[in-house]
């Protein structure tokens, strides 16, 4: 065999990769995007406070963002199916475990590290990462787009049927139910299971070692900003994701309400993620992620400040739902465009795990001051205050390539 018909051979299959990926994305973040539909019923059935849930929801996304750099390496280094596989096993055994979590210290452990650490192996941004690998530079942010989402989808299918199935066979069941659809995600990335050397599309990336990539990126303004400013998508993600539902519950408008309110953000959100990653290339992707971190705040600004009905709500998600998870074809583009594909797997996780944080800080002062004030205001308000920032801190982000990739092009 010729070494033409080798690389041939080992050239990724980019339909079977596009497909998997956005099956993975969307089994990996429809479980955990429902997290939210099980807060009173787990709560109420132990007895605990909001806060004990809402700790263990935010740990999981610390853990998630400080293992998503981790997972990034290693899916550079080993490549992607490992990661993933490593991922699901965690993952399954959280959702098992937090079946029979009888004390607060299971839940954190099982919905809070276990969950959260299997999501950071096996989540959307593994899927991204072999997108922009994959693919070529022309088609990286629709790629993005539509792997992003692709997880939304998942938000939309899981949300109504979490809720349907918690109503009819229980929280517990319906937990075992999302093991089982975990466990088909091996299978899925052995179409993803290839690493950044052996792909065609990722351009010129020279001998550059993972520890001098990650000095580069850290050493990079546009980099740090970027960093910063997704802190506040975490924020608002998180926040609304876990407390939205019970927050519609207490103003009396039903549990089902808040099932269907995440699942119009899930809805919603594919067309914005899709139309933001189409717009990503080929507009400015820091003043694009600018108009959106400001429309959350018009956006959140109105929903508390008129009358909340069921019709408010589900406008409210639905507008959420455009600017949602549309932020990170945005700024996952970015990470390719000024470093390149070659370790964006690992980039994308330092840049995810400051969204982590803010997702952190977002579920557990939500619960916290819940449970101080009887009431959510405070946090709204915050996030208000949060998005403007954002809007201000990415405006100023350059859109090209670092000054290594740049003199590589010009060579």
């Amino acid at each position: 065999m010729t070494a033409a018909q080798t690389r041939a051979l080992s050239r990724p299959n980019i339909p079977l990769v596009i497909v998997c990926g956005c099956l993975i994305a969307m089994i990996s973040f429809g479980p955990r995007s429902a997290m939210g539909l099980f807060f009173l019923p787990m709560t109420e059935a132990q007895g605990w406070s909001r806060e004990v849930f809402a700790l263990a929801i935010a740990i999981q996304n610390l853990v998630w963002g400080i293992g998503q750099p981790v997972s990034g390496m290693m899916a550079d280094r080993f490549g992607t199916w490992k990661s993933m596989a490593l991922g699901a096993v965690l993952y399954a055994a959280g959702l098992l475990m937090m079946i029979d979590a009888q004390s607060a210290l299971a839940l954190h452990l099982s919905a809070g590290v276990l969950i959260g650490l299997g999501i950071a192996f096996s989540s959307f941004s593994l899927v991204l990462a072999a997108f922009g690998r994959t693919v070529s530079p022309e088609q990286r942010s629709l790629a993005f787009g539509i792997g992003t989402a692709s997880g939304s989808l998942g938000q939309f299918l899981f949300n109504p049927l979490g809720a349907a199935l918690i109503e009819s066979i229980g929280w517990q069941t319906t937990l075992l139910v999302f093991t089982g659809l975990i466990a088909t995600l091996p299978l899925l990335a052995v179409a993803l299971r290839g690493k950044p050397e052996q792909s065609a599309a990722s351009g010129t990336a020279g001998d550059q070692k993972l520890t001098d990539a990650v000095a580069e990126a850290f050493g990079t303004r546009g980099f740090i900003l970027l960093t910063t400013g997704f802190f506040v998508c975490g924020f608002h993600v998180a926040f609304i994701t876990v407390h939205l539902p019970p927050y519609i519950a207490d103003l009396g408008l039903g549990t089902a309400l808040g099932g269907w309110a995440l699942a119009f953000i899930g809805l919603f959100n594919i067309v914005g993620s899709l139309a933001s990653g189409y717009a990503g290339g080929r507009h400015s992707k820091p003043i694009l992620l600018s108009l959106i971190y400001l429309g959350r705040a018009i956006a959140i600004f109105a929903f508390i400040v008129l009358p909340i009905t069921p019709a408010s709500v589900l406008v409210f998600s639905a507008v959420m739902g455009l600017l949602w998870l549309s932020t990170i074809p945005l700024t996952s583009g970015l990470v390719a465009v000024m470093f390149g594909p070659r370790y964006m797997a690992t980039l994308f996780g330092f840049v995810f795990l400051s969204h982590q944080i803010g997702a952190f800080l977002g579920v557990w002062l939500g619960g916290k001051l819940y449970d101080e004030t009887g009431s959510y205001d405070a946090i709204w308000w915050c996030a208000i205050v949060l998005g403007i920032l954002a809007a201000i801190i990415h405006w100023p982000i350059e859109e090209r390539p670092v000054p290594r990739l740049a003199q590589q092009a010009a060579e």
